[in-house]
């Protein structure tokens, strides 16, 4: 049987047109049943410095070790004190902040500033998932008390440090930024370490 030109044609583009329907059906049907995993949780890239100290300068009555990649600062509340100070990192935007105070022998003065720091410490739980607390003895015998704090806090780490009877010293560590506590991880253990050995670091002028 003779097929005319114009009815091969027709005959061929019926099958390139069924063709693309199955294939289109056959890509909707894969796309309808395949499975999405959720992407793995990821942080932002952070650029950590190094670790390299200094020395502190003369003008305070206690002395410690602070990163060269940090900048000292006078705290500029309006409750700031004359030894008051921040330890500020500009590359993490953390700031550990220091208050000091001169004990004189004053046992009520030193349970009233324990008992201050407790308060501080605990106005976290609310937001708080976990707070670990535990007392460390530095390399130069000088006992501090540490509070890690875990969850959506304003503050991570906090910590008390006094020889009962001349100085007491407390410091808190926070982070200028609304970034969450889960994508500042690698910043908060890097602050942490920071914190640590700022208090290995610590020396009492008057003694």
């Amino acid at each position: 049987m003779f097929i005319s030109q114009s009815e091969n044609l027709r005959l061929l583009n019926n099958r390139v047109l069924t063709g693309g329907a199955i294939l289109f059906f056959v890509l909707f049907a894969s796309a309808c049943t395949k499975d999405y995993q959720p992407k793995p949780k990821g942080y932002n890239r952070l650029v950590l410095p190094k670790q390299e100290y200094q020395a502190s300068p003369d003008s305070l009555p206690y002395a410690f070790e602070y990163s060269k990649h940090a900048r000292l600062l006078r705290d500029s509340s309006w409750v700031s004190e004359r030894y008051w100070i921040e330890i500020y990192y500009p590359e993490l935007k953390a700031n550990l902040h220091i208050t000091y105070k001169k004990l004189n022998n004053k046992d009520d003065f030193l349970k009233e500033l324990l008992n201050d720091a407790y308060k501080l410490t605990s106005k976290q739980q609310i937001k708080a998932s976990a707070i670990d607390e535990i007392i460390t003895v530095t390399p130069s015998g000088k006992t501090a008390v540490i509070a890690e704090i875990a969850g959506e806090v304003p503050s991570q780490f906090q910590f008390t440090m006094t020889d009962s009877s001349r100085n007491f010293l407390r410091g808190a560590l926070y982070f200028n930024t609304k970034v969450q506590n889960d994508s500042l991880a690698p910043a908060i253990d890097f602050m942490k370490k920071e914190t640590l050995h700022f208090i290995n670091s610590v020396e009492w002028k008057n003694n």
